[in-house]
């Protein structure tokens, strides 16, 4: 064999190893990403993308086709979303060549004082029945961002939904499971069983579910716009079925109601922009984290070292007090964002952290002053949304007003009793919300919309995914299948104290030298097989002029391009 020959045959090999399929017994598997020239959509169940991609291919925008989606995962997820929940979401518009934020969280009812809970003896509010409940922004957050980049009328938007709830669907794997759950633990509840209970037993995998009621519910949204949620008699039923059962609503609450437009808020990391939404979310945590860990030879490090690990634990840690303490509604008290996001606050926050120990706690510094779904969508036009909605602690707070088909979320439970907290309740105020959509760019034009799910687990998800992407040079696939870290333990906007140096969840990848490594440094180690939320993405490639897609392989989910 002559020298050329040989040469030709290894650059061959090689080239077919490095495309095929990640090799069995890896630390972690994962698959392709999707790619398509024209519009791509993620999401955590495949019948909602192929919703969105129908909307796309008929000419809709990218906020169309999220939006369907999102009507559809609220009868097909049910488990983590509806129109009973809120909404956030990041919107690059191509044609402005800018970002926009939207706050589509709902507050708390005008006449429930703080004084109530503690003459009725409650040291934090409950997680269900009618008081967590606050207003339901989802709506009008689908409307507000429909008006502002819609193209096509929401009656053809969410007329696929209503085909759905109305024909039925067959219930997912994951779905089903949850339902399951669900079902054994709202089984009671007025309404529950009606609506997700049909012939008295709970969905199995494969069952085709039908929802009349919420079909209903959407017809009358696509003829007669959000003023048919916020005004009409869906309002009026609401109101009417929380009073009974012990609630404090009014119609005032519902007429008053309006999602905010919001700029978002920015951190560079490694010469990449990375966006999130300002509180009463969590999103800055990431940014924070960030801002830490930019400090660090990350890539140096390596991925699932304990030395990562360890880095970016205790990084967590200490944005996560500042979280506890300054995290509120804006309209109540001034929070410091631009001084706690600055690259001079995590240069001073930095120093705390002990290389070769874990911290028991930390404070909140001193300053001048669960279950979701996630989708993304990118059209043909250059736009992409980043869109996070959710009722809280799955389907959410156990309250099902009767004809209507939805439930009504949870998040008023997040708000702290304590008198002075930065979160304190209060009536008509939003409460700290976790649900965070997120968005990268890079100077100046758009990269990556991603979001990670889960409750408190999502500041650490994205502060992870864009590391995965920058530092350790992942793919877009890679980055979200790659195994995750989960800290929990520490101080919470509730008003809950920090756990002496709380745990960290593994998920399984990282080896066993590592893990015990984490624990010389005083890391209690615990494990979780991939509990940790979902993730969807998409990454413009400007020079190729192309979209590049993810979606969760802890999920239901499915990316999908043409």
């Amino acid at each position: 064999m002559s020298q050329l020959t040989l040469t030709l045959t290894l650059t061959l090999t090689l080239t077919l190893l490095s495309a095929q399929d990640r090799i069995t017994g890896a630390p972690f598997a994962t698959r392709s990403e999707v790619i398509a020239r024209h519009g791509m959509a993620c999401t955590s169940q495949p019948l909602a993308t192929q919703v969105a991609i129908d909307i796309l291919q008929q000419g809709g925008s990218a906020v169309d086709a999220a939006i369907a989606a999102n009507a559809a995962l609220g009868l097909m997820e049910p488990t983590g979303c509806g129109v009973g929940g809120d909404l956030f979401a990041i919107v690059w518009d191509a044609q402005a060549e800018k970002l926009y934020g939207l706050n589509a969280s709902g507050r708390s009812p005008y006449e429930l004082p703080l004084s109530y809970f503690r003459e009725n003896g409650y040291e934090k509010i409950p997680a269900y029945g009618p008081l967590p409940v606050s207003v339901p922004g989802c709506v009008d957050g689908w409307f507000e961002l429909h008006g502002k980049f819609g193209k096509l009328p929401m009656k053809e938007v969410l007329a696929p939904a209503i085909r759905y709830a109305r024909e039925g669907f067959p219930v997912s794997e994951l779905i089903a499971y949850y339902l399951q759950r669900s079902s054994a633990f709202f089984k009671d509840r007025p309404n529950f069983a009606e609506v997700w209970m049909p012939g008295g037993r709970p969905l199995e995998k494969g069952d085709v579910f039908r929802n009349p009621a919420l079909a209903d519910t959407y017809e009358k949204l696509a003829l007669d716009g959000r003023d048919a949620f916020y005004q009409g008699t869906i309002a009026r039923t609401v109101v009417d079925f929380l009073r009974e059962q012990g609630g404090f609503f009014t119609m005032r609450d519902f007429i008053d109601h309006r999602s905010e437009w919001i700029e978002p808020v920015s951190t560079n990391y490694r010469g990449y922009d990375v966006w999130e939404l300002p509180p009463n979310g969590q999103g800055i945590a990431a940014l924070q984290i960030l801002n830490i860990l930019e400090g660090y030879d990350i890539a140096a490090m390596g991925f699932g070292s304990a030395e990562y690990v360890h880095t970016f634990v205790e990084a967590k840690k200490l944005a996560f007090e500042d979280r506890a303490k300054y995290y509120a509604d804006p309209d109540f008290r001034d929070i410091p964002v631009q001084q706690l996001i600055s690259k001079e606050y995590a240069a001073g926050r930095r120093q705390l952290i002990d290389p070769k120990r874990a911290a028991k706690r930390y404070d909140a510094g001193i300053l001048d002053t669960d279950n979701t779904i996630y989708l993304t969508v990118a059209d043909q036009y250059g736009n992409m949304v980043s869109l996070i909605q959710s009722n809280y602690r799955g389907m959410g707070s156990g309250m099902v007003p009767p004809g209507l088909g939805f439930m009504l979320q949870d998040r008023g439970e997040l708000f702290s009793l304590e008198e002075g907290h930065y979160n304190v309740y209060e009536p008509h105020k939003r409460p700290f919300h976790t649900i965070i959509p997120a968005f990268i760019t890079k100077d100046g034009k758009p990269w990556v919309s991603f979001g990670v799910m889960g409750g408190a687990m999502q500041p650490q998800g994205h502060a992870q995914i864009a590391i995965n992407l920058i530092d350790f040079n992942m793919n877009l696939q890679e980055a979200g299948d790659a195994p995750r870290i989960q800290h929990f333990g520490s101080s919470e906007p509730t008003g809950e104290q920090m756990i002496d140096g709380g745990q960290v969840a593994l998920e399984s990848g990282f080896s066993y030298e590592a893990i015990r490594e984490l624990m010389r440094r005083g890391h209690e180690v615990i494990f979780d097989l991939g509990g940790y939320g979902g993730y969807q993405a998409i990454l413009f490639d400007a020079e190729k002029g192309v979209y590049y897609g993810a979606s969760e392989s802890r999920k239901d989910g499915q990316a999908a391009g043409y």
